[in-house]
């Protein structure tokens, strides 16, 4: 299957489950802009986290076994929505092109799947989106203008700098889409930082500190709302605002993009219900 006006796009586990709001949203973006999603015949779990270990090629191959399936699909072309699976996937897979001799080892241990050439390319959404800007300034029908929103980054997009998205210090491109969607871009001097992760497993003290932190700066410096594209980083800063005295939506930037283009797609999962917040402003009926 070569697909002549889409992409090919990995899911991962968390898109089909809780920020299937994500998935929607993105799809109808999208769709909408006339490059369909199409999600891959197969695929793994990507392993949610990159291992630190130089010699530990065992958590390389679920990775290379999703290139294996889009390289079956005869794409070289890989999308993912996921900041996690996008970092895994883009380090594993930059890992066997530096190192063709642990390609080598990973193909002999895949001994039923076709050998990974290592010619397929993985790119976040926002990458693909940040080269449609004349395309999504035709779309838009509802500029959001009445919206003042903080883009909030995260870990994962911005490191480490050989896969980052932009500029690892000062990255623009969240900043750039919201723009071109009419939002009042609200400058956030804690848009790289560290929501706390996977300490809201066991160590939620943390994260309810990390989150009061990035939300009150935020809100500080006049954000009504906070847009990201990373489901843990959604989760952590729409749930744990529970323990703090804020209580602003957290977006998808999809979700706002498909807004702009006169779409209602997701925001149904959402801790602190978006929905309000539109309707006060007449965005939504």
């Amino acid at each position: 299957m070569i697909l002549m006006d889409g992409y090919l796009y990995y899911p991962g586990c968390t898109l089909k489950t809780k920020a299937s709001d994500y998935e929607q949203s993105a799809i109808a973006v999208m769709e909408a802009l006339g490059k369909p999603l199409v999600e891959m015949d197969d695929w793994y779990c990507c392993g949610a986290v990159q291992s630190l270990t130089t010699d530990d090629l065992i958590h390389q191959i679920a990775p290379i076994r999703t290139m294996c399936c889009a390289q079956e699909q005869g794409e070289n072309t890989l999308v993912t929505l996921c900041d996690m699976c996008y970092n895994v996937l883009k380090q594993a897979n930059q890992r066997v092109k530096d190192q063709p001799e642990n390609l080598d080892t990973i193909n002999d241990f895949l001994d039923e799947d076709p050998d990974y050439l290592g010619e397929v390319e993985v790119y976040h959404l926002f990458e693909i989106l940040r080269d449609m800007k004349k395309e999504i300034s035709k779309k838009v029908v509802k500029p959001l203008s009445d919206l003042k929103i903080a883009p909030y980054y995260g870990c994962m997009l911005l490191r480490p700098t050989g896969i980052a998205i932009d500029d690892t210090e000062d990255p623009k491109i969240m900043e750039e889409l919201l723009e071109l969607i009419g939002v009042d871009v609200i400058d956030n001097p804690k848009r790289t930082e560290c929501c706390g992760s996977y300490h809201s497993v066991n160590r939620s003290d943390i994260v309810e500190k990390r989150v009061e932190d990035l939300v009150a700066r935020a809100v500080e410096d006049g954000a009504e709302a906070i847009a990201l594209s990373c489901p843990l980083c959604q989760f952590n800063l729409d749930y744990y605002q529970r323990t703090t005295d804020y209580d602003i939506p957290i977006f998808y930037l999809t979700e706002l993009i498909a807004l702009a283009f006169g779409l209602e797609v997701g925001m149904k999962k959402h801790w602190v219900d978006p929905k309000k917040m539109l309707k006060d402003k007449k965005i939504l009926e």
